[in-house]
């Protein structure tokens, strides 16, 4: 089969590459999925550079998640109740960026007949992320006020639904002036460049109250603003690295005010979920992609030969959606 593969870290359009490799077998508690589709998120880049909190073991194949179908069980009940079906694969032991993959049996989601491969293919990371941070993680009450760096990213905009259907109050950081009138017309009550007076603009709509909830994946001068708008008693969640440089705070601001920081990762996160809330999470994020609420933009599909393009168009800021690698035709 065919498979991208890397023998060592880094930079992914130099270090990625196509080869024939065997398919690999299911153990027990495993199944083996025919990948259809699979995006190139930021965690993705980040492993194939090796600065991710999960280390590869090159040679790796990279890819977090996608969409198939399962061919084969390697036993167990829900194994073999999982063969047929089309199915999100959240893969952090082999890799979904091959013509077939093998993962836990307990990380394949069936997909609604109704959700297009594309969708499918995006259904966890992004969507995950966005409900777990504004609903579980910060519990961003109606009428509170949430600031995002970032906010035109995929996961920006989704926190931006979120917020107009939850009721609670977004104020969005952007890189480039032109995302603001976009995010604007998608529901965003206020949108900012990452130059513009940050705080005086927060002030100004809170009423000098601040924001009691901050979410930044970005890190350094913009990380470090934006957790400067906190609110006293509000929290502020980190939870990506995208300029590559650390936020530097005074602790006098956060012990003024008892102000709090902490980090998210999402396979963390997941880990320590019960069952039940698991089962809830899947099946919100299903509901909220059936509204689009949660939909990802798509800006460009290439197949598995085109890898080196497709990770190069990713790395670039400002694009239009997701880039999405389409690996064989759906079912």
């Amino acid at each position: 089969m065919k498979a991208v593969v890397f023998d060592q870290p880094g930079p992914p359009e130099d270090v990625l590459h196509v080869r024939d490799v065997p398919q690999p077998a299911p153990g027990r508690g495993e199944v083996l999925v025919r990948m259809i589709a699979s995006p190139i998120n930021p965690s993705d880049l980040m492993y194939v550079h090796g600065n991710y909190g999960l280390k590869p073991k090159c040679p790796a194949t990279p890819g977090f998640e996608g969409v198939g179908v399962v061919e084969a069980s390697g036993g167990g009940l829900l194994g073999r109740f999982l063969r047929g079906r089309r199915v999100v694969v959240m893969n952090d032991r082999r890799g979904n960026w091959s013509e077939y993959t093998v993962a836990a049996a307990r990380q394949c989601i069936p997909v609604p007949a109704d959700l297009s491969d594309e969708q499918a293919a995006s259904f966890f990371v992004n969507p995950a992320t966005a409900v777990a941070l504004t609903r579980h993680v910060l519990a961003v009450p109606p009428g509170g006020w949430l600031l995002q760096t970032a906010a035109g990213s995929a996961l920006g905009k989704m926190v931006i639904r979120l917020g107009r259907r939850d009721g609670f109050h977004t104020f969005n950081v952007v890189r480039r002036r032109e995302q603001v009138a976009e995010l604007k017309a998608l529901g965003a009550d206020e949108v900012v460049c990452e130059d513009d007076p940050i705080e005086d603009r927060l002030h100004a709509v809170t009423g000098g109250l601040g924001a009691a909830h901050v979410i930044d994946p970005v890190g350094g001068a913009t990380g470090t603003r934006a957790i400067r708008c906190l609110a006293p008693g509000g929290r502020a969640v980190l939870f990506g690295l995208l300029s590559g440089e650390s936020v530097t705070l005074d602790p006098r601001f956060l012990i003024t005010g008892s102000k709090s920081v902490q980090g998210f990762w999402l396979a963390d996160w997941a880990k320590k979920q019960g069952i039940l809330k698991k089962l809830k999470l899947i099946r919100q994020i299903r509901g909220l992609l059936r509204e689009g609420v949660l939909t990802s933009d798509i800006a460009a599909t290439h197949s598995l030969d085109e890898v080196r393009t497709a990770v190069r168009e990713a790395a670039v800021p400002g694009k239009k959606g997701k880039i999405l690698l389409r690996i064989a035709a759906g079912r």
